[in-house]
């Protein structure tokens, strides 16, 4: 190992043991070494660490740079390898560092954009906010809609070399570490940190995050009370993200909205539904949902930005989400159970009816408390737990997505602390459930279906012309007739039939 490597990791093992991170290891199973590294670690911690017994992880990450926070920023979705309490600590991790010279913002621009800076933006402000990997500006522009600001957002120089340093020291480490012991082999490190390694590198170029915003804004044109600003492509680059600027107010002002007379709880409903609208009939939400990248602009709007972080869902995972939450709603364990089964996350030598006997246990409390006591995020880390019972493996996905509903059910309590969660996801789930499950679903899948099978019809004709050639010159060979096989005219008249199925359907 470089002993550069070596010294970067003797003061990151510092900072951590001297912020407490130790003090609650347990040691029990570890190497006599390993015992003594973490004995003389809990020793360094400071008095003030070792009276409160609480190490102060996202402290020390803050302390370390860029790439811990990232690393703790990570961590905070997988609560599975750090657990419950560790996650919500780095949940709260501050990404805010002081800013680099507006001079060297303006060289990269012009590097990436290859003109003046007097070319590309009619004026252009010092930093308004920093963070890890970027700073932001603001800008003028003179666009097709006439001058307007933007928000111009610019990579952190040397980023990217001091990141992919640290991830090979962290590599370095997991390797150790799943070498020695058999709890770090189960936790995957060297798959969690090249997990991280791929997901930074993609946040660092900024055509992603650009790409992300624009499809966001496509998938929410329509709603009458979401807004996502709009990409400036033409001065946007790997280096250079070119947003519109909003004029909005903080979601963390809570005064500031009440000034200007903002109903609070209407908005802690609208962060709520367009959250679940947006995972449940896009399959595509923010996942960096919190006060900071939230406004409500001069219309009233709910307003995302920064969307370097954003989640996945497919078919499946939706509908695994909206029957789970109907299935609570409503008070159908058995149904919750089912649905489980049915998606592949829990084996089929468990029985649903002892998993559904589970699931009562997580449901039955929550019924007996008012609304504004029943936490959808709670309900969903509970299940998560009670699944690892029945050895559901975790579905990263899944994690993303019950982390990002603890900071948007968290900024929903802080609008309107007695918003009844429930009655605001029931509509968004009900209107979900009647299009993907109900009649109409049905009928769109008939539909979805037969359109593949007629697209699959030039392949299937070409087997038939090459069965047919291949039958004929067998035939010839014993000079026999050629004849089609029974199944495959069976095959033309059912795709004639469905064809003729869905031509009425699409007339209706």
């Amino acid at each position: 190992m470089p002993v550069s490597s070596i010294f970067r990791l003797v003061r990151a093992s510092w900072v951590l043991a001297r912020e407490g991170v130790f003090t609650q290891v347990d040691s029990r199973h570890m190497p006599v070494q390993a015992r003594m590294l973490l004995t003389f670690a809990k020793w360094i911690a400071t008095r003030k660490q070792k009276l409160d017994r609480r190490g102060h992880i996202s402290k020390a990450m803050e302390k370390l740079g860029p790439s811990y926070i990232k690393l703790g920023q990570f961590l905070a979705t997988r609560p599975d390898i750090v657990g419950v309490q560790a996650a919500n600590e780095l949940g709260e991790l501050q990404d805010k560092l002081s800013p680099f010279p507006t001079a060297q913002a303006i060289k990269i621009v012009e590097a990436d954009i290859g003109l003046p800076i007097n070319q590309i933006f009619l004026e252009f402000s010092g930093p308004v906010a920093a963070a890890s990997i970027a700073q932001v500006h603001k800008a003028r522009i003179d666009g097709n809609e006439g001058e307007k600001y933007v928000a111009v957002k610019i990579l952190r120089p040397g980023v990217e070399r001091r990141f992919r340093r640290d991830v090979e020291d962290m590599l370095r480490v997991a390797r150790i570490a799943e070498k020695f012991s058999l709890e770090a082999q189960r936790l995957r490190l060297i798959e969690v940190v090249e997990t991280l390694a791929r997901s930074v590198k993609l946040e660092m170029d900024f055509r992603i995050e650009a790409a992300a915003a624009s499809e966001f804004e496509e998938n929410t044109r329509s709603d009458l009370s979401f807004r996502v600003p709009k990409v400036d492509w033409d001065r946007t680059s790997k280096n250079v993200l070119v947003i519109e600027w909003i004029d909005g107010t903080s979601l963390s002002d809570i005064e500031g909205l009440k000034k200007k007379g903002f109903d609070l709880p209407s908005i802690g409903k609208n962060v709520i539904q367009s959250f679940l609208r947006h995972a449940m009939r896009d399959g595509f939400f923010h996942a960096d949902m919190h006060q900071g990248n939230l406004f409500i602009d001069e219309e009233g709007k709910l307003t995302a930005v920064d969307f370097g972080i954003t989640g996945r869902l497919g078919k499946k995972e939706r509908r695994f989400l909206a029957e789970i939450l109907y299935g609570f709603i409503t008070r159908n364990y058995k149904r919750v159970a089912e649905v489980h089964f049915e998606a592949g996350y829990v084996a089929k030598t468990y029985s649903v009816d002892d998993f559904a006997q589970a699931i009562r246990a997580i449901g039955e409390p929550i019924h007996s408390r008012t609304a504004d006591q029943i936490s959808m995020a709670r309900l969903l880390a509970l299940l998560f737990e009670v699944t690892a019972l029945f050895e559901m493996k975790t579905r990263t996905e899944l994690v993303l997505l019950q982390k990002t509903m603890v900071v948007v059910e968290g900024v929903a309590r802080s609008l309107d602390p007695h918003l009844n969660l429930w009655s605001a996801a029931e509509p968004v789930v009900n209107e979900w459930i009647a299009e993907n499950i109900g009649p109409k679903a049905v009928i769109t899948d008939f539909r979805d279906s037969t359109q593949h099978l007629l697209r699959a019809l030039p392949k299937v004709t070409e087997l038939i012309e090459r069965a047919s050639e291949s039958r004929e010159l067998k035939s010839s060979e014993k000079r026999q007739p050629a004849f089609f096989p029974l199944s495959l005219h069976l095959a033309l008249w059912v795709a004639v039939l469905l064809l003729a199925i869905n031509i009425g359907v699409l007339l209706k």
